[in-house]
């Protein structure tokens, strides 16, 4: 395949399988040889629960994993020794019901369906001491944004510990996806999360290709990145305003504004939306690229490489902002690794990892876009790391369009059948990070399970740690500088 983001297809009856014991001891032994976890995954199958796991080694190879349990059995928890499962066990727990013994942290990650009623139970971690007290924040905020309830212990003014509870919208969006065809499940892919619709219809879409065998032409999976760009830019301009208007910089938070609206009324432009949907559709685009809407593009990277330019360095060089961003918030190195942290939070806290860069094949082969990290790991890190995301995404647009002028993509090709007895993991390098989408078939090439990830599953703990041992007024800056998505959260 030419997919320009990572697709790992596998036939069912060749991913390795064992016993629990054997897979648990495999697993974490890689883990600890330094591979990465992607996602872990379980689904009923008569009594029992077959749990996947998916790894990515240093070498970047994709390595998947099976074993099968009964629930009420169940196995001894892995979190205790690598912390970035906490999230995905407690998920295993909560959508299955196998018994993980041991766990240390075992609530729920969301709320589905009939046990929404619990969710006024939920098991809130306590700090006891005289001077310690508590602020309940939510789950009804201020403005338009999705419900989410957070707890601060504090001690005077520092917070002392946060924990997030979420899952107040849950929307069964993985057993939606497996109620139509499921080559036309686009429409609703796009609406998992809306600021990353471009992110997670291509991860999508190319499960799909991937398993119907339907290989794309380069200059699609070029128009396909030009989309991907466009949205982190715009993102990454959004939070920008939202820092700045944080810390009462109104330059930043007026200018990044206004800038955000070219973004996106460029991504308008070439798909008739300004946040992306209907750019990307199995076997292609949705709208066929001309060479006109190209040279919007040219014209509003132009726009955007001036002005962006001309704010960062007021951003960038003000002591207000300065002393309000630097040094809080700060999530180590060692601990963004431990919890599994991606995106541009993991990068702010001096990990490397970018699904696009080292690519070689597709767009980010034809144009390579190289990885940007920070070390210091607080807020100024993680605003400086989207300025630097911004520039390369710009850049790499400009080279682009430069490269095809005479834009004439191909038309949209048809997608055959899926292949029966098929695993096909497809990554994504969303503005947030890692988007991951799991599609397995049946013996007749239906669908017969549909795992979804958004980035923001990883990255709250990430939030919970940054806040520790900073004063309860610095909460806004910090949820702003990771900017993580409750729906995206709340499948």
């Amino acid at each position: 395949m030419t997919s320009s983001i990572v697709v790992h297809r596998v036939a069912t009856e060749d991913i390795p399988s064992a016993a629990v014991e054997s897979w648990r001891g495999d697993l974490l032994a890689r883990l600890s040889g330094g591979a990465r976890i992607v996602t872990l995954y379980g689904r009923h199958l008569g009594d029992d629960v077959t749990i996947t796991a998916v790894l990515r080694g240093p070498d970047q190879a994709v390595h998947v994993s099976r074993t099968i349990v009964q629930a009420d059995a169940g196995y001894h928890e892995m979190t205790t020794t690598q912390p970035a499962l906490h999230c995905f066990e407690r998920e295993l727990h909560e959508q299955t019901g196998l018994r993980i013994a041991g766990h240390p942290w075992l609530k729920p990650v969301r709320y589905e369906g009939r046990d929404q009623a619990a969710m006024n139970d939920y098991p809130f971690y306590k700090v006891d001491g005289k001077e310690v007290h508590e602020v309940a924040v939510g789950p009804i905020h201020a403005g338009v944004i999705e419900p989410g309830s957070f707890r601060f212990m504090c001690h005077g003014e520092q917070v002392v510990h946060l924990e997030v509870h979420l899952g107040y919208q849950h929307r069964g969006v993985e057993k939606r996806l497996l109620r139509s065809d499921p080559r036309r499940l686009a429409p609703l892919v796009e609406t998992i999360a809306g600021d990353t619709s471009v992110g997670h219809t291509w991860a999508y879409c190319a499960a799909i290709e991937g398993l119907s065998g339907c290989d794309l032409d380069l200059e699609t999976e070029v128009a396909r990145a030009v989309a991907l760009e466009l949205e982190r830019v715009a993102m990454h301009l959004a939070s920008l305003s939202g820092l700045a208007a944080d810390v009462g910089f109104l330059q930043g938070a007026t200018t990044y504004g206004r800038l955000r609206t070219t973004a996106i009324n460029t991504t308008m432009r070439l798909c008739g939306s300004r946040f992306g949907r209907t750019t990307i559709v199995p076997g292609g685009l949705g709208r066929p690229l001309t060479s006109a809407s190209m040279s919007a593009v040219t014209e509003a990277i132009q726009v955007l490489q001036r002005d962006v330019a001309i704010i960062n360095d007021c951003f960038l060089s003000s002591r207000t902002v300065q002393h309000r961003l630097q040094h809080v918030g700060v999530l180590t190195q060692s601990d963004a690794w431990s919890l599994g942290i991606v995106g541009h939070a993991a990068r702010a806290s001096g990990l490397a990892g970018d699904l696009r860069a080292g690519v070689k094949r597709g767009a980010y082969d034809l144009v390579p876009l190289a990885a940007v990290s920070c070390n210091e790991g607080d807020c100024w890190a993680r605003a400086r790391i989207r300025i630097l995301e911004i520039d390369a995404s710009l850049a790499w647009l400009a080279e682009v369009s430069a490269t095809y002028p005479g834009w004439s993509p191909p038309p949209r090709r048809v997608v055959g059948r899926l292949a029966p007895r098929q695993l096909v993991i497809a990554m994504a390098e969303g503005w947030r990070g890692e988007v991951v989408h799991c599609l397995e078939t049946d013996e007749a090439g239906g669908l017969a399970h549909y795992k979804v990830q958004d980035p923001s599953l990883r990255n709250w703990m990430g939030l919970a740690l940054a806040v520790r041992g900073n004063e309860i007024s610095d909460f806004p800056i910090c949820n702003k500088s990771f900017d993580l998505s409750y729906c995206g959260n709340d499948l």
